[in-house]
This record gives C-alpha cells, sequence and structure tokens, in this order.
C-alpha cells in the first residue's frame, strides 16, 4: 500500500475521530505559526516579565534594577522565544489527534476532548522546556543583574562555568539547565488548566455562532481568559522557578532544590512571597494570551490553506 493512501486512510479516520470544530493542524503549519505567535508576545511584552522577575527576585525589586534597564535580556528572550514556541505547538497539534484517537479507541475517561488537550500540552511544554530553560536562565539573570551577566555573551559564559549547578548535564552545560524540574512543573499545571479552558471556550464560542471555527480575535479573547486564571493559580510555582534558576538568595547562599527554595522562602520571608510577582504575571499572561492565540490562530489561518 502506497504512503499517500496510508496517509489518506489516516485522514479519513481522523475526520471521523475528530469533528470540525477540532480540525487538525500540519505539524509544519504548527510548527511557523508557533515560532510567529511566540516571538510576537515574547517581545512586545518583554518589559512586564521583566518586572514580574525583579519582584520575585530574593534580593527585592530595587536592589534587582526596579526599572532601569527594563530590556536587558531580551537578546536571550527573542533568541529562544521562537523555537520554544514553534517546539510546544507543533509537538502539542501532532499529538492532540493522537492521544484522542487512544482515547476513544480504548474508552479511557470517555468521550472527553479536555483529556487529549491536557496530555497533548504536557507533552508540549516537556518537549519546549529543552529549548525554554536555558533561555529563561539567561534572561533572568541579566533581568536582575547577577554578577557576569552584563551581556548576552558574559551571562552565557557565567552559567556554563559553574560546575557545581545542581542541574542536568552541569559538568558540561553548567547552570543552563538549572529549574529543568520546577519549570516543567510549573508548566503542567499551567497547560493543564489553560488550555483546556481555551478549547472549550472556542468551541462553545463557535457553536453560539454555528461556525466551525472562531476568528483569530475571538480565540485570542479564549486564550487569555485561560492563561489569566492558569497564571494566578501557578503563581507559587513560578516564585520557585525564578529562585531556583537564579541560584542563590539574597546572602549568596545556594539552593539546592525547589523544596529547599520553598522551605528558607517560608521560614525567611513568610507564604506571602509565594505570590510576589502576581499581577504583573496575571497581567502579562492576560495580554500576552491574547497576543500569543491571536497570531498563533491568524498565522495558522494563512497557512493552512497552503497545506505545509
Amino acid at each position: 500500500m502506497s504512503s499517500d493512501t496510508d496517509e489518506a486512510i489516516l485522514y479519513q479516520d481522523d475526520e471521523a475521530l475528530h469533528p470540525a470544530s477540532e480540525r487538525l493542524t500540519p505539524f509544519l503549519t504548527a510548527l511557523l505559526a508557533g515560532g510567529c505567535a511566540g516571538t510576537s508576545v515574547d517581545v512586545a511584552l518583554f518589559p512586564i516579565d521583566t518586572v514580574k522577575t525583579r519582584l520575585q527576585s530574593p534580593q527585592g525589586f530595587l536592589a534587582a534594577g526596579g526599572f532601569r534597564g527594563i530590556y536587558r535580556g531580551i537578546g536571550a528572550a527573542a533568541a529562544g522565544s521562537a523555537p520554544g514556541a514553534a517546539l510546544f505547538f507543533s509537538v502539542y497539534e501532532t499529538s492532540k489527534p493522537v492521544v484522542r484517537d487512544l482515547q476513544q479507541r480504548h474508552g479511557i475517561l470517555g468521550d472527553n476532548p479536555a483529556i487529549s488537550h491536557m496530555v497533548a500540552a504536557s507533552i508540549g511544554e516537556a518537549a519546549a522546556c529543552l529549548v525554554r530553560v536555558p533561555t529563561e536562565v539567561v534572561k533572568a539573570s541579566m533581568q536582575t543583574n547577577a554578577a557576569g551577566s552584563q551581556t548576552l555573551s558574559s551571562a552565557i559564559k557565567t552559567i556554563v562555568a559553574d560546575k557545581e549547578a545542581k542541574a542536568f548535564l552541569s559538568p558540561v552545560l553548567g547552570g543552563l539547565y538549572r529549574g529543568y524540574g520546577i519549570t516543567l512543573f510549573r508548566e503542567i499545571p499551567f497547560a493543564l488548566i489553560q488550555f483546556p479552558i481555551y478549547e472549550k471556550l472556542k468551541k462553545e464560542w463557535a457553536a453560539h455562532q454555528g461556525k466551525e471555527d472562531v476568528s483569530p480575535l475571538q480565540a485570542a479573547a479564549c486564550g487569555s481568559a485561560g492563561g489569566a486564571i492558569a497564571a494566578a493559580a501557578t503563581c507559587p510555582l513560578d516564585v520557585l522557578k525564578t529562585r531556583l534558576m537564579l541560584g542563590k538568595d539574597k546572602k549568596g547562599v545556594p539552593y539546592k532544590n525547589a523544596v529547599d527554595v520553598g522551605r528558607r522562602i517560608l521560614a525567611e520571608e513568610g507564604a506571602g512571597t509565594l505570590l510576589s510577582g502576581i499581577q504583573p504575571r496575571v497581567m502579562w499572561i492576560s495580554i500576552g494570551g491574547f497576543i500569543f492565540f491571536g497570531s498563533y490562530e491568524g498565522f495558522r489561518s494563512v497557512l493552512m490553506p497552503l497545506d505545509l
């Protein structure tokens, strides 16, 4: 049987399993649309991210730089945003029908599309964090004016030189993957909250209008709503992630792991510190979600007819 015939049969099977309101997105289309969307939002809202990071830093907002040098680290963000977002969406859109197929064939938790959205989003986040974490580590170091992070190149050299960092392949990569575990631990709950809300709102809004799909502007609003809720719920995990990536407290004592970060915050600063930066985080992600999902759906609608 030819590969074209195989693809045709798989496509027909997918059409039977997945309604028109949940159209399949080709891998390359998701890759390109996700990359463009990621760059758009990260560059546009970088100052808000800097304020959030400095509010969460152990030395405090003013000591970390206050409102000075608000664009420090934008080079790292720009370099990592496109591949990170592209990797997420290509894996997410590819995994979603596969998980949905397995769910329906084996009767897992009934015919609930939210399950496939949550599982696919978790797989996508795990893949995207391979790019996102090194970017976040370098960016956070520059945003908080850490020692040796005056420029992008010096920040990377300083982080890679930290062979004592408790991180993945630290003898080779130094502290570049510092905080990978806690980042994943933050991103997966975030995705489990955001994406089912996003997909559900899109589906209900399209059905209310009697259409197969919503417009990019409507999709942006759905993404913004889901993102705002998820951002508030996962703020404590974001604080742990930021502290662990920065590597040490205001006295210069290194953090051992996420549990150590949480224990020391509660003992030395109080539980309220776990909500540091929640206002800019919710604002950044709700506005960012609007731009991100609007851009993604807009780029996707342009690329879909090209059959990439």
